[in-house]
């Protein structure tokens, strides 16, 4: 009885020994704010933010979310294998008076750092220069 409990303890202590060695999944971006300069008012702009998950477990993003309408975020809902690259494209439609902007999307998913924000920033000019 005694080997069989031992022999259990030490299964259960190496298989849990495994799974701590293991990293969630997690996100390294290229960069996380862009600079658009100066847009001219009314032609949307795009950019793709290109990351790698460093992580061991697949990354699944779940909702990539704008703080306005004027900003959309894609994105692909296939996980990200450790060690594969993704990207998230922000496009900012520049619409109104010339002004200085800069907005946010909110990135969740199953990583380690399971929220992420990334910015976007820059300067609606007239569309007639």
């Amino acid at each position: 009885m005694k080997k069989i409990l031992l022999a259990l303890t030490l299964i259960l202590g190496i298989g849990v020994a495994a799974h701590a060695q293991s990293k969630p999944a997690e996100f390294k971006f290229v960069e996380e704010t862009f600079d658009f300069g100066k847009i001219p008012a009314g032609k949307p702009v795009t950019h793709v933010f290109k990351f790698t998950n460093i992580g061991d477990e697949p990354l699944i993003i779940k909702n990539a979310e704008a703080t306005c309408g004027c900003t959309k975020p894609t994105f692909s809902a296939t996980p990200v294998k450790k060690g594969e690259s993704g990207t998230i494209s922000v496009t900012y439609n520049a619409a109104g008076d010339p002004q200085q902007f800069a907005k946010t999307v909110t990135v969740t998913s199953n990583a380690k750092t399971p929220v992420k924000v990334l910015y976007i920033k820059g300067e609606t000019v007239s569309a007639t220069r």
